[in-house]
């Protein structure tokens, strides 16, 4: 996809507001045109007319441009879980998480997918990305716990919901703009996987 499709605008001054964004959106269109591996920090800040420091105030290292939002991500998936009706079976609970995170991603635009193609061009970006999906199984599976599950269960059911996530977010990914819908690619992969697991 072409970097293109981000909109940034060079004539903005140092002393404009939105700056993690306009490093976002710098860092990203960079790593797209010359690879992750071969854009500095430096660059990135120049891109975004701002300077290394302002690049430091908002992100550990160019790695953590791409994964800023998993913090964010997982507290929206526990607060959802946590939320969901006290009748509601557990996977169902899960399911209902992983919706509202996925629509939450799709509210990114393009952004999604540039950055997904960003982290499939890099082996050590893969593996942090599944570094972050541990963490959100684990956290799932402690709300889970919270809920009254007990284990292996929760683990179970937290391992199964993150892994139904992934495949559909896959699915997303390929459609490459196609108008899939994230959520309702969530929630009909739950029900392929409930359908396997009762044996139908």
């Amino acid at each position: 996809m072409s970097a293109s499709v981000i909109a940034y605008d060079r004539g903005m001054g140092r002393w404009e507001p939105n700056a993690r964004g306009r490093l976002e959106r710098a860092a990203l269109e960079l790593y797209l045109e010359r690879g992750y591996e071969q854009t500095t920090v430096t660059e990135i800040a120049s891109r975004a007319g701002l300077t290394q420091r302002t690049f430091f105030r908002h992100f550990a290292d160019k790695c953590e441009v791409l994964f800023a939002g998993s913090n964010w991500l997982q507290e929206l998936v526990v607060s959802t879980l946590t939320g969901a009706p006290d009748s509601a079976a557990p996977i169902d609970a899960v399911c209902a998480a992983l919706q509202a995170a996925g629509a939450a991603i799709q509210e990114g635009g393009d952004r999604p997918r540039q950055r997904q193609a960003v982290i499939d061009a890099n082996p050590d970006l893969q593996e942090r990305e599944l570094i972050k999906l541990a963490r959100i199984a684990a956290a799932i599976a402690g709300a889970l716990r919270e809920r009254g599950v007990a284990d292996p269960a929760a683990s179970l059911t937290a391992e199964a919901g993150v892994a139904v996530f992934k495949i559909a977010f896959g699915r997303w990914i390929s459609q490459d703009g196609g108008g899939a819908d994230l959520p309702e690619l969530i929630k009909a992969s739950f029900e392929e996987l409930k359908t396997v697991t009762a044996g139908g």
